[in-house]
């Protein structure tokens, strides 16, 4: 037997091999809603009462969900994260932003308001992947006494900031924060929370938050193209504050837009109804299901699975070593030399289990599993034994 040619058994394989931690695995029963719409809200006017409705079927299911706090709004609009980046570098941080970053997407947002030329440099807490890390005002006031004395100079005085920012969930990494207001920052001031993987599937407090944004295409089991944000009363007017300000924001990026047409059950521009629909049928779901606490639990012991599999296996280990900084939503497991997690990988997709691959900028010998709400514990128990079946065949 070879990697060209294995094939696992039949009744080793997960009913469904989808694993991928973004675009992720969507749920059949989703595609048959898709399908029982097809005439009467896709291809339909989104200024119109069905898309409108859905959109506030969206709204509506994620203030049930997160229990938002009276003054807690929805705002939607169309790009995903990134965009929604951009978006907050021109509508929220009024001077100067704070970020910790501890993994690929992390760094794209602190990079985003570090090269906005309307703000102030950001200030940057780096942590190395696989460890986790908040922007508080004492961990910067720390970084600077130790770069200072490394330079054999004094320590100098450490800007404040108007937004702080970090992952809820780091998903290239596998590492995943607990959400508080960090000590210390001034009372005006934000918190930002990319919670792109996160959202749905890992506990929060959204009080602790002024803005919880996410895309749909993961732990929501929805497709791409689309940004939704959870803002606090505070954090509204700071977006109106800014554009009142007289700042220059482009069309497609004012968050004031974004809010107002939200409040109307739409988007500023034409939306991708299917990601809509898809996203309101997992918001359903999971509120169906018992909510937050019924998701957390099952995310949990998804996770748990691969976690207790990858501490007990003689050749691999979790990726993340502090196990108060492991995901419960997207788990990374590294091999040691006698395996080849790539080799893995390939013979996997060759028998129906897919995007177990490594974030591709880590560049390390490893496996990455989501645990999204929508994988069933069964089908991971499975993938553990399809692991097990291949690793041993390949030795």
């Amino acid at each position: 037997m070879t990697a060209t040619n294995m094939t696992i058994p039949h009744e080793l394989l997960p009913a469904d091999g989808r694993f991928g931690s973004g675009p992720a695995r969507i749920r059949h029963a989703q595609i048959d809603a898709l399908t029982a719409s097809a005439s009467t809200v896709l291809g339909t006017s989104h200024r119109q009462a069905p898309v409108k409705d859905l959109v506030g079927r969206i709204r509506t299911g994620l203030a049930e969900l997160f229990g938002l706090p009276a003054g807690y709004e929805v705002v939607l609009g169309n790009g995903g994260s990134t965009v929604f980046w951009d978006v907050a570098a021109f509508g929220l941080v009024r001077e100067r932003a704070a970020h910790a970053t501890f993994g690929e997407f992390g760094q794209k947002f602190a990079k985003a308001t570090n090269d906005a030329p309307h703000l102030e440099k950001s200030l940057i807490l780096t942590a190395e992947p696989g460890t986790s890390a908040v922007p508080t005002p004492a961990a910067f006031a720390e970084a600077a006494r130790a770069d200072s004395a490394e330079a054999g100079a004094d320590g100098a005085e450490v800007p404040s900031a108007d937004v702080y920012a970090w992952p809820h969930n780091e998903t290239s990494t596998g590492v995943a924060t607990r959400i508080a207001r960090p000590e210390g920052i001034d009372d005006d001031a934000l918190v930002l929370i990319d919670a792109t993987s996160g959202a749905g599937g890992l506990p929060v407090d959204i009080r602790e938050t002024d803005v919880y944004y996410f895309a749909p295409q993961k732990n929501m089991g929805s497709d791409g193209g689309l940004w939704v944000a959870i803002m606090s009363p505070k954090a509204i007017a700071r977006a109106q504050e800014i554009k009142d300000s007289g700042r220059w924001i482009p069309a497609s990026l004012d968050l004031v837009t974004a809010i107002e047409n939200s409040r109307k059950n739409q988007t500023y521009n034409t939306p991708a109804v299917s990601t809509l629909l898809l996203l309101a049928e997992q918001i359903d779901w999971i509120n169906g299901n018992g909510g937050l606490d019924w998701a957390t639990a099952r995310t949990r012991e998804t996770s748990g699975c691969v976690y207790a599999w990858a501490d007990e296996c003689e050749v691999a280990h979790p990726y993340v070593a502090d196990p108060e900084d492991r995901s419960s939503v997207v788990v990374t497991v590294d091999f040691d030399e006698s395996v080849d997690a790539a080799l893995v990988a390939s013979v996997l997709r060759a028998n129906g289990v897919v995007d177990v691959e490594p974030y591709r900028k880590l560049g390390r010998n490893q496996l990455r599993i989501a645990t999204f709400v929508s994988v069933n514990p069964e089908d991971v128990k499975a993938l553990l034994s399809c692991l097990d079946f291949v690793i041993d065949a390949l030795s």
